[in-house]
């Protein structure tokens, strides 16, 4: 019998004729009456939405037998994946589908407010001839500064070398490597972009660290008369400091496509006849909704025939024999992939080695590689990051991956080891697990051993070897309403401290702020800082 899926939006007719030319068994829901969905679902071996359909628990429950889910766009927030995950469903989506149409949305931005192409229209159709009052500037021979370098923000810069813009990228999770086939420049730092840029375009993720990234200390180190575009998130621009800096003629004009709160109607910057805005349109085109329908579609024939999905966003099973001797030790290469690329001091990243000695080195040590790869781009990367995505992902940024076994392991009965290369740079971090319970413990950092539990806030300290360095940590956090849940100060494995330096790491009830982390940084005798959040 054929696969039944039931497509329960307009998806485009694409999507639907690729699973009909499957064999597939399609039915259309788009016209269903509540209830209908609940009622019917068990019917389907799989079923195609797009972000109108809501599939919760509640709808889940009555799955039967529905083993895949595509979703035909970017974002699943419509489906309650983990319940999906436990159910054995596959979930699928489209996540290059709107790639081309943001990149193209952003250029479009840039030439309306560099031309004053929307205030020109309005006072043209008002019955106003006023062509000195609306002339802009050219984009020949000037300066695209580009925030995020992920497959969007490469996109743009393809697309900005046919206006003869010269492009200057920042993206600390790209590899050198992919600049230079790109034709870019490499931003070391965002103030470098903050410096020589005549135009700055954002498409970094949106996470703690990057809500509020251009605020008002960013927009005192730009060139006067900058233009800024965000066609990525809502927040990534403290919109209050933009516009303050319009205000002073810093910033000569702004052009947004997203905001914190959507939808919105009413807005402070709206009136400005320096800004224009469109209402989250960068994904919002007939081919980008069309194509979205047929990848999803493309990846439900592919869970339904082989099995064998590339976008699915649940992680895929691990076989019941790896499992418990694999399972615990995912969560714990995630955090070490996530605090190498943390404690990294370069401008990139080139490669990234995984290394597993011990018993799981005798396993397939497929997930924990993977997982090294989810910790060291989740946060770091416009992209849904998980175990299907990350090879993908890493790829597309030029980031190199490694793999090593090694049965026997030194002092521990297994070990993972992280080693990311960032141009001449290397840095390395190791880890285990701890007693019954399994507990991550940190082994090595910055060349020093220790033996500490990896909590869920971790701040790692290099300063000088002299006492009251650890009085001086306390007070500041201290301060700062953190209190120290541990710390430990490492050893030099060949016992060598010619430097009189010394690591130590510690853990905390909560994140330590960057701003805590300059306060330390200050402080006699302290030389280098970092701090990681894993929850």
């Amino acid at each position: 019998m054929s696969p039944k899926v039931l497509v329960k939006e307009n998806v485009g007719e694409s999507g639907i004729e690729t699973l009909r030319d499957a064999g597939f068994d399609v039915e259309l829901g788009f016209d269903w009456a509540d209830g209908d969905l609940e009622r019917r679902l068990s019917e389907f071996d799989g079923i195609l939405i797009r972000s109108a359909t809501k599939l919760t628990s509640a709808v889940l429950e009555h799955a039967g037998d529905l083993k895949v889910i595509g979703r035909a766009g970017v974002g699943v927030d419509n489906v309650d994946v983990p319940e999906a995950s436990k159910r054995g469903i596959v979930v699928v989506n489209a996540p290059q589908s709107n790639v081309v149409t943001a990149a193209e949305h952003t250029v479009a931005l840039l030439l309306s407010v560099a031309r004053h192409i929307p205030q020109a229209h309005a006072s043209l159709t008002s019955g106003k001839w006023e062509r000195s009052k609306f002339s802009g500037v050219e984009l020949q021979g000037k300066t695209l500064g580009i925030l995020g370098f992920g497959r969007i923000g490469q996109l743009v810069a393809q697309r900005a070398a046919g206006f003869d813009l010269k492009v200057l990228a920042y993206d600390p999770f790209v590899s050198a490597e992919r600049f230079k086939e790109a034709g870019v420049q490499h931003a070391a730092t965002p103030e470098e972009i903050f410096a020589n840029a005549d135009f700055i375009t954002i498409h970094l993720p949106k996470t703690p660290e990057t809500v509020g990234f251009l605020d008002d200390a960013a927009f005192a180190q730009m060139k006067d008369g900058v233009i800024v575009l965000n066609v990525a998130r809502g927040g990534l621009i403290d919109e209050a400091a933009l516009g303050r800096a319009i205000e002073s003629g810093k910033v000569g004009g702004a052009g947004l496509d997203v905001f914190p709160n959507e939808p919105v109607t009413e807005h402070p910057l709206f009136g400005n006849p320096k800004v224009v805005v469109t209402p989250h349109l960068g994904a919002s085109t007939a081919e980008a909704t069309d194509r979205a329908g047929q990848q999803a579609a493309e990846q439900i024939v592919l869970a339904l025939t082989s099995g064998a999905v590339t976008s699915a966003i649940n992680v895929p099973a691990v076989a019941a024999e790896d499992l418990a001797t694999l399972g615990p030790f995912v969560p714990l290469s995630e955090r070490l992939g996530r605090l190498a690329v943390a404690l990294s001091e370069g401008s990139s990243v080139d490669e990234i080695t995984s290394e597993f000695l011990g018993r799981i080195a005798d396993r397939d040590t497929r997930p924990l590689s993977l997982g090294v790869l989810v910790g060291a781009l989740s946060g770091n990367a416009e992209e849904h990051i998980n175990q299907v995505s990350a090879g993908s992902v890493a790829e597309e940024r030029g980031i190199r991956l490694a793999t090593s076994t090694n049965s026997r392991a030194r002092d521990f009965a297994d070990i993972v080891r992280v080693t990311v290369r960032s141009g001449d740079s290397t840095t390395r971090v190791a880890g285990t697990l701890v007693g019954e319970r399994q507990r991550p413990h940190l082994i090595e950092a910055w060349g020093w051993r220790f033996n500490v539990q990896l909590d869920d806030h971790v701040t790692v300290l290099r300063y000088r070897d002299q006492p009251g360095m650890l009085g001086k940590i306390g007070t500041v956090l201290g301060e700062a309403g953190i209190n120290i849940v541990s710390a430990a100060v490492g050893y030099r494995p060949n016992g060598d401290d010619a430097d009189n330096s010394a690591v130590m790491v510690v853990s905390s009830d909560r994140e330590v702020p960057s701003s805590v982390l300059d306060q330390l940084l200050a402080s006699d005798g302290f030389e280098r800082a970092r701090s990681v959040s894993f929850s």
